[in-house]
């Protein structure tokens, strides 16, 4: 589990480091069509808030957790709910929740196994977090490649 909490941790970093950048950058959406580093991060806290606060608190071993939201309702409702901070601000959130997140990962009993919705797939909280990892995995790197180039204010 530390492993996994340490790249969970990683993302802290990963998306600390956008504080200096200005906003303007962070407001451009990282190809035409797609979502800005700014809403890629509220996406990021957007399901880190829905995890700490629906999933993590009910990790206890033979639990049945619900299933995840419809991903696309989920998404665009916190981008609305976050529609009025700015890309800095976001950012801040995103490192408390985080930290929160991994917080209360890490005090979930390791031996508890769980499922998710419907699901027949036992999670551990480490397996759970890995998806999440995972997940951040995806959007890291559409971020570094949209700042490559450009330099922090």
């Amino acid at each position: 589990m530390n492993r996994t909490l340490k790249a969970f941790n990683q993302t802290i970093e990963d998306i600390s480091v956008l504080k200096t950048y200005d906003e303007a950058i962070l407001l451009t959406p990282i190809t035409e069509g797609k979502w800005s580093i700014r809403e890629i991060v509220a996406h990021l806290y957007n399901w880190d808030k829905y995890n700490a606060e629906k999933m993590v608190p009910f990790m206890e071993d033979g639990a049945k957790l619900s299933n995840f939201p419809d991903h696309d309702t989920h998404n665009a409702a916190g981008l609305r709910a976050l529609e009025s901070k700015s890309a800095h601000e976001i950012i801040d959130l995103f490192v408390q929740m985080r930290t929160h997140l991994i917080a209360r990962l890490a005090q979930v009993d390791k031996q508890a196994r769980f499922t998710i919705g419907g699901g027949k797939r036992a999670f551990s909280a480490e397996s759970f977090a890995k998806l999440f990892v995972r997940h951040d995995g995806e959007h890291i790197p559409q971020i570094n490649a949209k700042l490559e180039g450009s330099n922090p204010r």
